[in-house]
């Protein structure tokens, strides 16, 4: 059981911070797409791949103190923001966890909006249909967010990127 634990805190501990539930969503579900050793489930949910058992590990951090959350106020919703705690740095020295670098693939998840993560990550979401039927499902499971022809082109390099450096580290 901490061993799942022990991954995320190895997240937090090569991202520094996450802001917002949804980005720490698509991120760890786009890091397990690229073939880092995730190995939370995820359902196809309101803003795309969702995992409970995330949300609960997050929590069981939280609670342990290993990681904290803060809640923010921003206009008309609250954000939360993800930091690990210095219990959280000083497990992740008494766990013995072979994880590979996730920090240049974190950058680049990072530099993003959380809109065009739920976009990559739906896209991958369906990575077993072809190209054609993976953007006709965008359009039909994402029709609210009305993704443009420009956004979909930009998540097809983006991924395509993701995959040369997950192989290109390898």
């Amino acid at each position: 059981m901490l061993k799942e634990h022990a991954k995320l805190i190895a997240f937090f501990s090569q991202c520094q911070e996450v802001k917002g539930r949804k980005r720490l969503q698509k991120m760890i579900y786009i890091l397990k797409k690229c073939g880092f050793p995730f190995s939370e489930r995820y359902q196809f949910h309101f803003y795309g791949p969702y995992s409970e058992e995330l949300t609960l590990r997050v929590e069981e951090l939280n609670n342990l103190g290993l990681l904290d959350e803060e809640k923010e106020k921003k206009s008309g919703y609250y954000q939360y923001r993800y930091t690990l705690t210095e219990e959280g740095k000083n497990f992740l020295h008494h766990y013995d966890l072979d994880m590979p670098d996730m920090k240049p693939l974190i950058d680049l998840l990072n530099e993003r909006s959380s809109r065009f993560l739920e976009l990559v990550s739906t896209m991958l979401y369906f990575d077993e249909l072809s190209r054609e039927e993976v953007e006709k499902k965008v359009h039909t499971v994402k029709s609210k967010q009305n993704y443009t022809a420009e956004e979909i082109a930009e998540a097809w390099a983006f991924i395509e990127a993701l995959r040369l450096s997950v192989t290109n580290d390898q």
